[in-house]
């Protein structure tokens, strides 16, 4: 790992940990074993920083549709995409509790969200899809989308602060959903 990953991954941790706004530059290079003129070199402020951070897990999140089969049905589709995005999430906890932090803040620049709104694009092209084949209810996109995402965040708060989630609940979430979306 070179310095600028060691810097990301340290400050992921205690921005997740600390919170944003209780995280100062100093305890960043403290943990990661550099100074502060060393992370100044890579990024010129904390936004800067907590924005690379983002644009770095959105582009993550790219990955969640390397086996997206867009010939596949709509429904099978939607379902693989819900699962998988939970599932990149799971295997991440550290991901989304800083996104969670962070999703409404304006420290994360339109510049920056417009780069993350790109790991959606294949979610995008399928309710087009769906909205097209009559499959998917005519409502606006960005509302199937804000619908899709809030159900994704409630299933993945109630998982990480209950012990007992399991397999059926994230299957009775899924028909939920599509159950909602459907035509």
């Amino acid at each position: 790992m070179n310095k600028k990953e060691t810097i990301l991954v340290k400050a992921l941790e205690l921005l997740t940990e600390k919170g944003v706004h209780n995280t100062p530059m100093s305890a960043i290079a403290k943990a990661a074993g550099t100074g502060m003129g060393t992370i100044y070199n890579y990024f010129p402020n904390k936004e800067a920083l907590i924005n690379d951070i983002y644009v770095s897990i959105k582009e993550q999140e790219k990955s969640v549709f390397l086996d997206f089969d867009s010939d596949a049905a709509i429904k099978p589709q939607f379902e693989n995409y819900f699962t998988s995005i939970i599932e990149f999430f799971i295997a991440n906890p550290t991901y989304f509790k800083f996104m969670e932090q962070l999703q409404a803040s304006p420290i994360i620049t339109n510049e920056s969200r417009d780069l993350g709104q790109q790991s959606v694009v294949p979610v995008f092209q399928l309710i087009e899809k769906g909205k097209k084949d009559q499959i998917i209810k005519n409502i606006e996109i960005d509302e199937l989308l804000m619908f899709t995402g809030g159900a994704i965040l409630s299933y993945l708060r109630w998982y990480f602060n209950n012990l007992e989630a399991g397999k059926a609940s994230l299957t009775n979430q899924i028909n939920m959903v599509w159950d909602a979306l459907k035509e």
